[in-house]
């Protein structure tokens, strides 16, 4: 199956055309420690920063343009190396860093409603114990498939506006079809396996409607793409009908924390690393159960018969063995992996939505992998 074996950073996929939804940078709020802004919880001094290095960035890329009579890709690497150390120098340096890595401020976090755009409906559905927001497009909507969302946030952090906005790209990337983003419930008041089952529950809700699970893909980041496939593993294991598809952004599959890149990205990571008190290391998810549970760490369970799969990584995260290990362990077993790193990028880049070309990449990856998929049912 072409694209989907080895390791690629995904350029070929550059100038995939995305269509009408460009959602900006997320409006930043703050209000003593509750902040929000592009990459999670950086808030508006990272937002205002990026914008203003991206303005000095492209008047001297300019003049390069001019006198090289060319234009190289050193503006990618550029673009995602200030991002990747204004992140650095928030997590690092400031106060706040210590609330960002340890998930601290992502729980204490409020945000005002979303605002819907104008191109989309949604409608709020009452689950026993949690709720779900099912996005559709407001005119010809794609009823060939829907897609579950389920949100990072190290099962730690519920649901945020930025999720919404992934909404509305898996939206567009998927040329109209619906997305349901649940607000599963998470530790520390209701460890494993509660996230998992709400997980079951929406998917049991979409069979319900009528969805078969050939029509259904499953996406997810971070901690929601290691659930996305713990959510497979218990559809297979309890002979439930399998979704057509996976998409995995930095997929938390290794709760251990065991992996090479742990050590190998500790002092790269402007996310997690330089650290053992981030939520990556202490998490109340797992409670009393076995780290190596493979509904709790995916990478330690059997992925035969699951449907293909696209992971995307960044080079610098520490998670990066999460998704390296777990392609290589599922491609071993049969099932068609896309494994691409991306280089110099950061956990959940992809939360830059269109507004660096890596981040614009990826999501055009999504975009074909949904095609190919769909191509070779």
């Amino acid at each position: 199956m072409i694209g989907f074996h080895g390791i690629g950073n995904s350029h070929m996929f550059e100038d995939e055309e995305m269509g009408s939804y460009h959602p900006e940078i997320e409006n930043g709020s703050r209000n003593g420690d509750n902040e929000t802004g592009i990459i999670g919880a950086l808030g508006n001094k990272l937002e205002k920063t990026f914008k203003n290095s991206l303005s000095a960035m492209k008047s001297d890329h300019e003049e390069k343009v001019h006198s090289d009579a060319a234009v190289t890709d050193e503006e990618v690497s550029i673009q995602g190396k200030i991002l990747a150390n204004l992140m650095g120098h928030i997590t690092n340096d400031l106060a706040i860093g210590k609330k960002i890595k340890s998930g601290e401020l992502r729980k204490r976090m409020k945000e005002p409603s979303w605002l819907v755009p104008d191109c989309f409906v949604t409608e709020d559905i009452d689950m026993e114990g949690f709720t779900m927001k099912l996005l559709s497009s407001k005119e010809n909507p794609n009823t060939e498939r829907v897609i579950l969302q389920l949100h990072g946030g190290g099962y730690m952090g519920a649901v945020r506006n930025a999720y919404y906005v992934f909404a509305g790209l898996y939206n567009e990337v998927s040329e109209g079809c619906s997305v349901l983003t649940p607000d599963y419930r998470v530790a520390p008041e209701h460890p494993y396996p509660a996230a998992l089952e709400d997980a079951v529950a929406c998917y049991k809700w979409l069979l319900s409607q009528g969805w078969f699970g050939s029509q259904i893909v499953l996406a997810g980041d971070s901690a929601g793409g290691g659930l996305a496939m713990c959510l497979t593993m218990y559809l297979r294991d309890h002979d439930m009908p399998l979704p057509a598809g996976i998409v995995a952004m930095s997929p938390w599959t290794d709760l251990t924390a065991g992996g090479e890149s742990y050590e190998t990205n500790y002092e790269k990571d402007p996310l997690f690393g330089n650290t053992r008190d981030s939520l990556i290391y202490v998490n109340d998810y797992p409670g009393d159960h076995d780290k190596m549970d493979p509904y709790i760490s995916p990478l330690f369970g059997d992925f035969r018969g699951f449907p293909p799969m696209l992971i995307q990584a960044g080079s610098i995260e520490m998670l990066l063995s999460d998704s390296v290990d777990a392609a290589a362990k599922a491609r071993n077993q049969g099932v068609k992996v896309r494994l691409s790193v991306y280089e110099g990028m950061f956990h959940v880049f992809q939360m830059g939505y269109l507004n660096f070309p890596e981040s614009k990449r990826a999501w055009a990856e999504v975009k074909r992998f949904l095609k190919v998929i769909k191509e070779e049912e």
